[in-house]
């Protein structure tokens, strides 16, 4: 675990600690059953304290595909989305508006098939190889994954009981990988073509890079017990 996501940790846990404090509030628990960027699934979050509550969250269940060009060469990936989330949640004015901050452990990866435009020859890394010598080029790539630092807002009711609708918006940062190997297996056998291969791989990580974060939305129905 990293250090950021062990900073988060002990600061949900010392927040935790201030239900011990709390005065006049009835402790309050929500369930709810969400849709979003990461997916369909249900969260449960339990407000200790006019001003904090501890939300656990799993989404699943979403798909997307997605083209891309790279120097003569189209790729198609599907992605698959899934998350799982513990995160904080602080109510400045102890109403429905929050601040979140957690860790979420995110696995969003994709299946990829790249063919050159031509059909005839692939470039990669300044060299071209014939279509007919490696066939089509097949892997995978990853936008996040791991545990992950999360921050977002939102708004949720779930100081009062009964049926509640919330929001949520956050960002987690993109933690790209991308792995590339041919049908024909040519690069087994040819060292310049598995070099050029690596550095394809570490071409198109950096561009995914360019999006430094991955946006999060999610809007649920609840009911606060």
């Amino acid at each position: 675990m990293n250090q950021s996501v062990t900073v988060i940790v002990a600061a949900l846990a010392l927040a935790a600690t201030t239900h011990v404090q709390a005065d006049a509030f009835d402790d309050r628990l929500s369930a709810g059953a969400i849709a979003g960027t990461t997916g369909f699934g249900a969260d449960l979050s339990w407000r200790f304290h006019e001003n904090f509550a501890l939300t656990g969250r799993y989404t699943d269940g979403l798909d997307f595909d997605t083209d891309y060009n790279d120097d003569g060469v189209d790729y198609e990936a599907e992605f698959g989305m899934q998350a799982s989330s513990l995160k904080m949640d602080y109510f400045p004015f102890g109403g429905r508006f929050f601040l979140s901050a957690g860790a979420m452990m995110p696995d969003i990866e994709g299946g990829v098939t790249g063919n050159p435009e031509s059909n005839a020859s692939f470039d990669f890394n300044g060299t071209t190889y014939q279509s007919s010598e490696i066939g089509s080029v097949t892997g995978t790539a990853t936008l996040a994954d791991g545990v992950q630092p999360y921050i977002g807002l939102g708004w949720r009711s779930s100081h009062e009981e009964g049926f509640g609708f919330f929001s949520e918006f956050g960002v987690i940062p993109v933690d790209s990988s991308v792995s590339l190997s041919t049908t024909n297996g040519f690069e087994n056998v040819n060292q310049q073509l598995q070099n050029d291969i690596r550095a394809e791989e570490a071409e198109l990580e950096s561009e995914i890079d360019d999006l430094p974060f991955v946006p999060v939305a999610v809007i649920g129905i609840t009911y606060t017990f």
